[in-house]
């Protein structure tokens, strides 16, 4: 059995190279747009709250010390007047219309001390209880610019208490130490209050913030979403360039992927011109010193022959992977593959109607072959053309999907059954290598199965050989699937 032989190209006939990847490469993570500038925008939105989440607490927390500590001030002054008129001597300053400070122990508390006195004599209001307030001045508490000083401190019962004090010096009449302290539970709940109000109202103002963020990063990024999108559809082959207007910062690159694409195709189109002239360039003189040879029986001049037939096959097979190599440069187009092989088996049962061969076709489901349909016929008609040669009476074509390894890659599959004599291990490996025929008495150059697998393999597909069930030889060919 032979490789099948040399199936004429189709005139434009190109294909479309897929960028070869090592299996198991892994690409570096990148961050993309929208990540980064949400995440970005998030971090700023979220360090402005926090630092003004916590100025707000300070500030408040001072304003709410700041008015309880007005209102110890009240009966401060009330104590400091009664030292300072005698009142204090003659009778008891009492509660000021508190209650509080003659219930025990009830956080709020006076104390006078008289400090110019040793040991110093202090009378307390009730509800100290025979205790006594701690000084600040012990505590390290300064004075403030008019005398007084404020502070906390820890009074009877561990209770943490909101002290003002002041000392109030009467000369001869003694230096007096001044103390109102109260219960400092009131500007803790009214601090704890506001600063759950404060995280709340901070909370639904981030969350407001990130889908405000994320919004403008979305709507911000949709036309390089309609760029993607579209480039997609170009190497679909769904259209052929980028449509569309496009923001003024985008529209820069829009127009240079354009540029891009149509200098793409003109690169293709010099590539097929360039080839063609070649292959004419160097087949004609071939021809016409194979024909000069052909004058002759002596051995030089079937040495000729023999050289010339090799150079040709040479040339055949280098320049169709030019061709090829030319064509796979641009992506874009796309071929059911139904209707082409439909045509191909109607085709090769004319070829063959000598032998009345049956071509049949068999398609589970619609498939798209990702590339010109010219390179599909070629393909397959090498596969298919070989087959009928061999075949004792029927060629099976069937096509169906085949699970994608790598996300995003479909592919299928393409079987071209003969019930022939079939290959052995060895002579299936030996067919693809090119030039190689192991039948000389079928027509043909031996660079059919190779260039199927070259082309294959441009397309990022492959060519295999295997037993047939029928007995004979089984081409699979797997392809990329728009």
């Amino acid at each position: 059995m032979s490789a099948p032989a040399d199936h004429p190209a189709a005139p434009g006939t190109i294909g479309k190279t897929q960028g070869p990847t090592a299996a198991g490469a892994r690409r570096p993570h990148v961050a993309s747009v929208a990540s980064r500038l949400f995440v970005s925008a998030a971090l700023w939105a979220g360090a402005v709250l926090l630092i003004g989440g916590v100025t707000l607490s300070s500030y408040y927390t001072r304003s709410v010390e700041r008015g309880f500590d007005q209102r110890l001030h009240v009966y401060l002054k009330t104590l400091v007047a009664a030292v300072a008129d005698g009142a204090f001597g003659r009778e008891d300053p009492g509660s000021f219309g508190e209650p509080r400070f003659d219930l025990p122990l009830s956080g709020w508390y006076w104390q006078i001390t008289r400090i110019d006195r040793d040991p110093p004599e202090s009378t307390t209001s009730k509800s100290l209880f025979e205790g006594q307030l701690p000084r600040l001045a012990d505590l390290g508490v300064g004075e403030t610019i008019v005398g007084t000083r404020e502070g906390y401190a820890r009074g009877p019962d561990e209770q943490r208490l909101r002290v003002v004090e002041r000392t109030v010096d009467l000369g001869q009449d003694g230096r007096y130490l001044i103390a109102i302290a109260a219960a400092a539970d009131e500007i803790d709940k009214d601090i704890a209050d506001f600063n759950v109000a404060l995280l709340i109202s901070f909370l639904a103002l981030g969350i407001g913030l990130l889908v405000t963020t994320w919004f403008q990063v979305t709507f911000g990024l949709r036309p390089l979403r309609r760029i993607r999108s579209q480039l997609a559809e170009v190497r679909a082959g769904g259209r052929s360039r980028l449509d569309g207007a496009f923001p003024k910062e985008i529209a820069p690159l829009a127009g240079e992927l354009n540029a891009l694409l149509e200098s793409n195709r003109e690169i293709v189109e010099r590539a097929r011109t360039h080839v063609g002239n070649l292959a004419h360039g160097l087949k004609t003189p071939l021809s016409v010193i194979a024909n000069e040879a052909d004058a002759g029986d002596d051995p030089f001049a079937q040495k000729v022959r023999e050289q010339a037939t090799l150079m040709r096959r040479q040339i055949d097979h280098h320049l169709e992977r030019a061709r090829l190599s030319a064509g796979v440069a641009f992506a874009g187009e796309t071929a059911e593959v139904k209707p082409a092989l439909e045509a191909l088996a109607r085709t090769m049962e004319k070829v063959h109607r000598d032998r009345d061969l049956t071509v049949e076709v068999a398609l589970s489901e619609p498939l798209r072959f990702r590339g010109e349909r010219q390179d599909l016929e070629e393909m397959v008609g090498n596969l298919v053309d070989n087959a009928c040669k061999w075949a004792a009476t029927t060629v099976l074509i069937a096509a169906s999907s085949v699970a994608a390894v790598d996300a995003g890659r479909a592919r299928f599959r393409v079987l071209v059954d003969d019930d022939g004599p079939g290959l052995d291990d060895g002579q299936r490996e030996e067919v693809l290598r090119r030039g190689r025929r192991l039948d000389e008495t079928k027509p043909g150059s031996g660079l059919g199965l190779a260039i199927v697998s070259d082309l294959a393999a441009m397309y990022g597909g492959r060519l295999s050989l295997d037993r047939a069930p029928s007995g004979g030889l089984r081409c699979d060919l797997e392809l990329p699937a728009a």
